[in-house]
């Protein structure tokens, strides 16, 4: 169809679900999107990579593209959920001085929280490098989708997520994060926890993932398409940059 993506230079950053070496499918969403919407993708996810590496991703991003991007994905999270990164505070205060109509008063300010040890602090950080580096990109995040059974290896399970993490917090809160995200960073946020329907903890939805029995984590190329057409609906909605 004729739209305003038509063209345009689409940068996903993330983790397995975006990495081109196709973890669980034999085909993505960001390819779906090029056939859907005409985007041009460019790929920097990598399998298993937190919201840590998004800096990296788009510091790589930057030095090999430069200004020659018209927007960027970031799906990440789910990798943070499962290695138990603390969810942190979005701000950090401190005492100020500031003219208020002629007055100055010294009052609590806050800054954001560039803790790299926590979600809220990472994202602050990826987002503060993104926000100086690239303001004429259309940026949008995308939060984690539903988490099934996966084992990998004896060293490397993961239960549903039904169950808590390690220190005890669930996926939902850290969707709630990327959620929040979006008013912090003035970011669209395409939830993709609800929008997409994908939902491994029925039998009924183990065709849009991996393996039933190992991999109920990773959707397979069905559930790639039915992300990238919940995807697509939202970003028709968007401007694909602010050139």
């Amino acid at each position: 169809m004729e739209n305003q993506w038509q063209g345009k230079r689409v940068a996903f950053l993330g983790d397995s679900i975006t990495d081109a070496i196709h973890v669980g499918t034999t085909k993505n969403y960001w390819q779906y999107l090029q056939e859907y919407l005409g985007v041009v993708p460019m790929v920097y996810g990598i399998n298993g990579q937190q919201w840590a590496q998004i800096l990296p991703q788009a510091e790589k991003l930057y030095s090999e593209k430069g200004m020659e991007v018209d927007a960027i994905c970031i799906f990440a999270g789910t990798n943070d959920f499962n290695g138990a990164v603390p969810l942190g505070e979005w701000w950090q205060y401190a005492q100020a001085e500031a003219n208020y109509c002629g007055r100055v008063l010294t009052v609590r300010r806050r800054t954001p929280n560039m803790d790299p040890t926590t979600l809220r602090g990472r994202i602050n950080i990826a987002m503060s490098y993104i926000k100086k580096t690239f303001p004429v990109q259309q940026v949008f995040l995308l939060t984690p989708i539903h988490r099934g059974f996966a084992t990998f290896s004896d060293v490397n399970v993961q239960p549903d997520e039904t169950f808590p993490n390690r220190i005890g917090l669930y996926i939902d809160e850290y969707v709630q994060v990327l959620k929040e995200a979006g008013t912090h960073w003035a970011v669209p946020v395409i939830d993709l926890n609800s929008v997409s329907g994908l939902y491994p903890l029925t039998p009924e939805h183990k065709r849009f993932f991996h393996l039933e029995d190992t991999d109920m984590l990773h959707p397979n190329a069905e559930g790639h398409r039915r992300i990238a057409l919940a995807m697509m609906y939202q970003m028709l909605a968007l401007p694909a940059d602010f050139r």
